[in-house]
């Protein structure tokens, strides 16, 4: 990529129900019911060259306090919707010194809780982690 880079978790808001019913996201039925977790973080680009804000998509987790580690959701097909977590411009571009305040879904099993927040660094670095408070 050649950009670095920062993330900050600041807020972790829990979906329910009917955020789900009306997401516009069908039912999984081999994983269960499912409960919406929207993680709110600030990208900012440190240096290097101008990243996209999807850049850092696949490095965010989601951990449940039963141990389950979960990516942020991808609709392949059509959007999914959230009261309060608008979708983010994935391909707007940020140069050194531009921070971008981004809202990621993710989708846990139904009755867990989220615990933390990770940020992957590789196969040999342990995640940064910001824990959750319910």
């Amino acid at each position: 990529m050649g950009a670095k880079y920062t993330v900050t978790s600041t807020e972790v808001q829990t979906g329910t129900k009917a955020d789900m019913d009306s997401s516009g996201l069908e039912k999984d039925e081999k994983n269960g019911p499912q409960t919406p977790v929207h993680v709110w973080s600030t990208l900012t680009h440190k240096s290097g060259k101008a990243m996209k804000v999807g850049d850092m998509d696949g490095n965010l987790v989601l951990r449940t306090a039963q141990g389950q580690r979960t990516r942020a959701l991808i609709v392949w097909m059509g959007v999914a919707k959230w009261p309060n977590c608008p979708t983010s411009d994935t391909d707007k571009q940020l140069s050194a010194g531009q921070s971008e305040k981004i809202c990621t879904a993710f989708l846990i099993p139904e009755g867990q809780k989220p615990a933390a927040v990770e940020l992957t660094q590789g196969y040999y670095k342990k995640p940064l982690a910001w824990p959750v408070n319910n």
